[in-house]
């Protein structure tokens, strides 16, 4: 069972004019109702190395008429990628992408950077245990390996929610700063 993706960003709490990131957007699967989340004032930025996946989104944006999404090429494995500032924004999904690439930790970095802080981080990755689809075993990144590069990038731990038979779902929010 896949569960749908607002069941999935309810647990992100966004109120209208927050400012949320999709890295690894594809075809807009979160992009799309993070837009609807945040409405008009919010901004929803997405996310992808593959223009094809940003010009899917833009053309969905077009059909829904959101405004409030910039697609925007970045590959993620890259410090600041996402030509954002520090601290821009409240929420960010990195989902199926870190079993794919080989810094995972850099594009977590990347994403926790752009949090404000008390921002939420969620990670929606293959679950080990999955036994259809999916990417190999060896290439699965597991949950305890996810919330220790979390931890390890400025962020705690909150809670993990239902993201489907096939995928786990952690949320994190960022730690302040220690003077």
């Amino acid at each position: 069972m896949f569960v749908s993706p607002q069941n999935v960003i309810n647990n992100l709490e966004l109120r209208s004019g927050m400012i949320a990131a999709d890295f690894g957007c594809g075809a807009g699967y979160y992009s799309i109702p993070l837009a609807h989340a945040v409405g008009g004032n919010g901004k929803v930025y997405a996310y992808d190395v593959r223009k094809e996946m940003l010009e899917m989104v833009r053309s969905r944006a077009r059909l829904e008429h959101l405004l409030n999404i910039e697609a925007v090429w970045a590959d993620l494995e890259m410090s600041g990628s996402t030509k954002l500032r520090e601290a821009t924004v409240d929420a960010a999904i990195i989902s199926n992408i870190l079993f794919q690439i080989d810094d995972r930790k850099a594009v977590i970095k990347e994403a926790v950077r752009i949090l404000k802080n008390g921002g939420l981080l969620m990670l929606i990755e293959w679950d080990e245990t999955a036994k259809m689809g999916g990417p190999t075993p060896q290439q699965k990144i597991s949950r305890e390996e996810a919330k220790r590069l979390a931890e390890e990038s400025g962020c705690e731990f909150t809670k993990e929610f239902n993201a489907g038979d096939q995928h786990y779902g952690l949320l994190f929010k960022k730690r302040a700063p220690t003077q």
